[in-house]
């Protein structure tokens, strides 16, 4: 197995991430002991921001490391109970929201829709790859908004 870093250079559908984590300088920390899961937006889930917001978080990398630490947990973590609330490595939390017949789970954060958990867990030797299907934006302020 490899570590965090290199699986998700090895994984198709995660360059923008890589790219990312490289400008932001987070390669290194996320290559650490850990375990850590990362909720691993795809390609396309960086696709679906406005244009040009990718390329302008890419020169911001104050708050491209905001971004970035906002979809890292401490743990090997699995989102499958409803409810679930996670306190990110940049301090703010995430929660889980998962569907009746509990086939589907979301991601809650700051960001209007949840991101859709589209594989529960790729395991790396310092953690966890969950990977999602939105970018997970922080909320402003302190208190996290309530999802329904």
């Amino acid at each position: 197995m490899a570590d965090i870093v290199d699986t998700a250079i090895a994984t198709p559908g995660f360059s923008t991430l890589v790219a990312a984590v490289k400008a932001a300088g987070l390669v290194e920390t996320l290559k650490g002991k850990g375990p850590f899961t990362v909720f691993a937006p795809t390609d396309a889930a960086f696709a679906k921001l406005p244009a040009g917001t990718v390329e302008g978080l890419l020169k911001d990398i104050p708050t491209l490391k905001n971004i970035l630490t906002y979809h890292v947990v401490s743990g090997v973590q699995k989102p499958t109970r409803n409810g679930r609330t996670y306190t990110t490595v940049n301090g703010k939390e995430i929660n889980v929201k998962v569907t009746v017949d509990t086939t589907e789970s979301f991601i809650w954060g700051g960001q209007t829709n949840p991101a859709k958990v589209t594989n529960l867990g790729i395991a790396v030797d310092n953690g966890s790859i969950v990977v999602i299907d939105e970018v997970l934006l922080p909320y402003p302020g302190d208190e996290p908004p309530v999802h329904n």
